[in-house]
């Protein structure tokens, strides 16, 4: 798949998040397209409080499965 955003780089911090929740994987395989669209959004956020709950709302996301950005995604549902 061709992104056509250019691809986001994952900053530590994201990183360190991940792994302490153990949802690495889990953001691992959502398809490229999501983990991009999820560190671009999380990346314009201006201020601390909006990158947080950004944050936040993506580490929900992963760990309950089956939704992207507050919508129905099937194939990411676990089963």
């Amino acid at each position: 798949m061709t992104l056509k955003r250019p691809r986001a780089a994952m900053p530590e911090s994201i990183r360190r998040e991940l792994d302490a929740s153990g949802l690495m994987q889990s953001f691992k395989a959502r398809p490229p397209y999501q983990r991009n669209d999820y560190l671009h959004w999380i990346g314009r956020s201006v201020r601390t409080a909006t990158r947080r709950r950004r944050i936040d709302h993506m580490l929900a996301e992963l760990k309950v499965g089956g939704v992207y950005m507050g919508m129905a995604h099937r194939p990411s549902k676990p089963k």
